[in-house]
């Protein structure tokens, strides 16, 4: 089964063009150039369900094709296929994934898919690749660097996201923004201590965007304090 075939039944002309708006294709934006085949993400989990079997150069071909749905379906393969890999071949999709990182061009392309890998094989390893992602001139290695924390917070352990989240407050680019403001936030769900520590300590620094993100499950009174200091 070829699943870029199988993706290419399903496009929907129609949505591809909302989503063309919506993931900011246009002249000078973060996804200029990308191509749309307008295929829901249920819709391609599927597909790779389906194809979790295929070759490691098919997912290969799909991580590099210039439609965004046949990256982000090629990626969803490399996850089934990560999750019933041994220690060897999670090691050896670990490091194809960094090897192809700048395929991994969009933010959902991200979200979806550094926890999964890159974060839940570096629970229990060092993770200096991370600080290196962290400090790249690529928008999206730098995302993958902090995204890639949520493994770790979901098991409660918040060392990492803290430091990146530092390493980025300067960041000028609004994704990262995003990302850093909802990895705090999430660490606040399982730990509003230390995240109301961090941001007493750098609130002032933060960039707007960050910050309202990073409180955006406080109390009305809580966000005031710090919004209006």
């Amino acid at each position: 089964m070829n699943p870029r075939n199988e993706l290419y039944k399903i496009k929907d002309n129609n949505q591809a063009k909302h989503l063309a708006g919506f993931f900011k294709t246009g002249k000078g934006q973060y996804g200029e150039g990308d191509i749309f085949w307008g295929i829901k993400v249920p819709n391609q989990r599927e597909v790779a369900k389906k194809c979790k079997d295929v070759s490691m150069d098919v997912v290969k071909s799909l991580i590099k094709d210039k439609v965004h749905e046949c990256r982000l379906t090629g990626l969803l393969i490399l996850i089934e296929k990560y999750k019933k890999a041994d220690l060897k071949e999670k090691e050896k999709i670990f490091k194809f994934y960094l090897k192809h990182s700048k395929y991994i061009n969009n933010w959902d392309l991200v979200d979806l898919s550094a926890p999964q890998i890159i974060g839940n094989f570096l629970l229990d390893k060092e993770r200096d690749v991370l600080y290196k992602l962290a400090k790249s001139k690529n928008l999206w290695e730098r995302r993958i660097s902090i995204v890639s924390t949520y493994t770790f917070i979901r098991n409660n352990d918040f060392k990492d996201t803290i430091t990146i989240s530092e390493i980025l407050l300067k960041d000028e680019h609004d994704l990262i923004h995003k990302a850093v403001g909802w990895m705090l936030r999430e660490m606040g769900k399982r730990n509003k201590k230390i995240e109301v520590e961090f941001l007493n300590k750098y609130y002032k620094q933060m960039p707007r965007t960050m910050l309202r993100y990073a409180i955006e499950k406080f109390s009305e009174k809580e966000r005031k304090h710090f919004l209006d200091k």
